[in-house]
């Protein structure tokens, strides 16, 4: 009898034990994301959005501007929100702390989760010199508007353009002509604990050196792989050289404890003739491998183990994007719920998302273009990419972070000793 209740003990601990672990793991790959890019007049409506995300696993949607009704739609999803601030917007919430309070009470949600709220994006890039000085007093006149205790961060999205230096990744610098508006930046992020992001694209590293191994580097396929030869750190994929590189940047300021994000990063599927790249296939490659790569958890080399938290560019085409067919054909979705391409982000047993029945109305709030400033990985000093582009880790060894290796053999060890006392 006594042998019998300190089995049921060893298995009721087991399984707590058990279920803590499978938590953990169910929450430690919720960093998978996708941007809502709005330039476009054929988008579903918010409800058929909704439908489409929560039969994803997607965990996580980054808006360039608040949309009330998807967030709406959005409500007991458990996705959360990276929510932009317009750069357009900028000026008003640097004016007064009561512009950002006006701003903060019309355009934040109080039943769907805020992560992150982005005060521009690429502003520091965008070609208006009068933005960059209005920055950190519209993000310090935010996050004072926020309720105390908020865990909401706020923060700013950066073009790859910023980085001087990201060949080889070790090298990674910022622009020093940047530094009076960015190193402000950096403390306020550094101050109030919130991550440094960025949109990293090897799409357009590979556009300016489409060597067949260049390609490979991108899309996480074998490859002889790259040093660096400062680190000694060896680079398999693009992904994880730019991520470095960014990382690199920041440790080299000091700011070692900031987090990076990954704000936007895609491939296209479809392009001009000249659009060397810009295909089904290696859209489908670069986000499918870029996805497994997340969720194996290996981290990069210089910060092996750690995950970071990506958006996906994008959740539909937009059809009223000027420049390149690609621009236009970033979209992991048609807007009429069909998959451009499977790169496994169904949900299984997930229940398809219903038929449209009227299109949003048209929205055009202008967005940077992805091929408007250097975004790929190869930034030289004059701001101009180099053709001889660095790559970074794609060898995925399936290793995960130390705490769910820990979780996992203390549940084995315990069900052995529960198999040993029965």
């Amino acid at each position: 009898m006594g042998m019998k209740k300190r089995s049921l003990g060893v298995d009721v601990v087991f399984f707590g034990v058990l279920q803590a672990f499978l938590f953990h793991l169910a929450t430690s790959q919720s960093f998978i994301g996708v941007n809502y890019g709005t330039i476009a007049d054929n988008l579903p409506p918010p409800a058929s959005t909704a439908n489409l995300l929560k039969s994803t696993s997607i965990g996580k949607l980054r808006l360039y501007e608040p949309q009330p009704d998807l967030v709406a739609a959005l409500a007991g999803s458990n996705i959360s929100l990276l929510l932009g601030v317009p750069n357009g917007d900028v000026p008003n919430l640097a004016s007064s702390p009561a512009a950002a309070a006006s701003w903060a009470a019309a355009n934040i949600p109080a039943n769907v989760p805020v992560s992150a709220i982005s005060v521009g994006n690429e502003l520091l890039n965008s070609g208006d010199p009068t933005l960059a000085p209005q920055l950190l007093p519209a993000m310090q006149n935010l996050l004072a508007a926020l309720p105390a205790g908020s865990p909401t961060k706020v923060s700013t999205v950066h073009s790859m353009a910023v980085l001087a230096s990201s060949d080889p990744p070790s090298s990674g610098a910022f622009h020093a002509d940047l530094a009076g508006d960015l190193d402000p930046v950096l403390e306020f992020l550094h101050q109030n604990g919130a991550p440094f992001m960025i949109n990293p694209y090897p799409y357009f590293a590979y556009a300016s050196d489409t060597r067949p191994e260049t390609l490979a580097f991108c899309l996480f396929q074998p490859n002889a792989g790259r040093v660096d030869a400062v680190s000694g750190l060896t680079y398999t994929n693009m992904f994880d050289a730019q991520l470095d590189a960014v990382r690199a940047a920041l440790d080299a300021k000091g700011y070692t404890d900031v987090d990076v994000v990954i704000a936007e990063t895609g491939w296209p599927y479809k392009g001009d003739a000249d659009e060397a790249g810009a295909t089904v296939d290696n859209a489908k490659a670069y986000n499918g491998n870029l996805v497994a790569h997340l969720k194996s958890q290996v981290g990069t080399p210089r910060t092996p183990g750690k995950t970071v938290d990506t958006y996906l560019f994008a959740l539909y085409d937009e059809d009223l994007k000027p420049g390149p067919v690609s621009e236009r054909s970033f979209g992991l979705y048609q807007t009429d719920l069909t998959a451009n391409y499977d790169i496994g982000l169904a949900k299984s047993g997930g229940s398809p998302a219903p038929a449209i029945v009227t299109p949003a109305p048209t929205q055009v709030t202008p967005q940077p273009s992805k091929g408007a400033t250097p975004t790929g990985f190869c930034v030289t000093t004059a701001g101009a990419q180099s053709s001889s582009c660095y790559i970074p880790d794609g060898a995925v060894s399936l290793r995960s972070d130390a705490s769910s290796r820990q979780l996992l053999w203390f549940g084995v060890l315990l069900f052995l000793g529960m198999v040993a006392g029965k």
